[in-house]
């Protein structure tokens, strides 16, 4: 999709504004960010920890030269199983000013990259459209990937409308009670599920040819925490069939989970079999990662 600069200008404006009260994710902490750090730890400036060309996503938006991920510090979640803890909640990485940031995502187009993914964009949407900007006056024409947990207020995706291209949204959880347990967060499944309606909204389900649409992450934990056949009747019959499912196997006890008992092993061959099971039960296509691919996190395998 081709920029637009008025969108980009007008939600460039409600960002900026956001920052000063902020709602960008789903925490709600209306905090000043100029006077004082959010719940997702950010000030002002985005900050990163990488920018590199990505073969971990889904096939499509890997391509062949690889999705050209930059990695944000900070977010709305503290998951006890976080894999990327060390940025994601340790805060580790640099400050780049909005300039800096769009040279990165004009540096990845012209090293090949087949989209730009925006991991855990939220907390730093204000610099990211100021990024956008400046990229699109200088020739950035990459398919925009907003790569979330879906832990996102419906206003804030609603100013994303026309400007991202792919929605690559997770579904964590659909207890409340376990999603606060082990990620700190309230209410996550009604606003998980309230988010996901919108992004089928704005883009439908996700189609390569375009590089458009909605992609649906779900990573099985162990012990039926994650909710996998919840997660998948609300895909099936609240969004469409058509929508892509990314089944994840990928788990791994880090962290503080290797502490927790229910969550301190790898999910098992009966596990992952059950979830996959359940993906064709309900109708659905989309890519699975093998247990025997030394759970890599390569997506191996196509379902439907």
């Amino acid at each position: 999709m081709a920029l637009d600069r008025k969108k980009l200008n007008e939600a460039s404006r409600y960002f900026n504004t956001l920052a000063k009260d902020c709602t960008m994710c789903a925490q709600n902490c209306h905090v000043n960010r100029e006077k004082r750090r959010g719940f997702c730890g950010q000030g002002t400036s985005a900050k990163i920890t990488n920018a590199v060309l990505h073969f971990g996503e889904e096939p499509p938006l890997v391509g062949e030269r690889g999705a050209g991920a930059i990695f944000f510090v900070g977010c709305g979640m503290r998951c006890v199983y976080c894999q990327n803890f060390a940025f994601s909640q340790l805060n580790y990485g640099r400050e780049v000013s909005s300039k800096e940031l769009g040279e990165i995502f004009l540096k990845l187009q012209k090293s090949g990259a087949t989209t730009l993914d925006l991991v855990t964009p939220e907390p730093h949407l204000h610099s990211i459209l100021e990024a956008l900007i400046y990229g699109q006056k200088n020739g950035l024409s990459l398919p925009i990937v907003f790569n979330t947990s879906s832990y996102v207020n419906v206003e804030t995706l609603k100013q994303l409308d026309g400007i991202v291209d792919v929605y690559l949204a997770d579904i964590r959880y659909t207890n409340d009670a376990l999603a606060m347990k082990y990620s700190h967060v309230p209410d996550y499944w009604e606003k998980c599920k309230r988010a996901l309606r919108e992004m089928y909204r704005q883009v439908g389900a996700f189609k390569s040819e375009r590089m458009h649409g909605l992609i649906v992450r779900h990573m099985v934990l162990p012990n039926g925490i994650s909710g996998t056949q919840m997660a998948l009747r609300f895909i099936a019959e609240e969004l469409s069939t058509s929508v892509p499912i990314s089944l994840m196997s990928q788990y791994f006890p880090v962290y503080k989970a290797r502490n927790i008992s229910e969550l301190a092993r790898k999910i098992n061959e009966e596990e992952y079999s059950n979830a996959l099971k359940m993906v064709e039960e309900y109708g659905l296509s989309g890519w699975f990662q093998p247990l025997d691919e030394e759970r890599n996190g390569v997506y191996a395998k196509t379902i439907g």
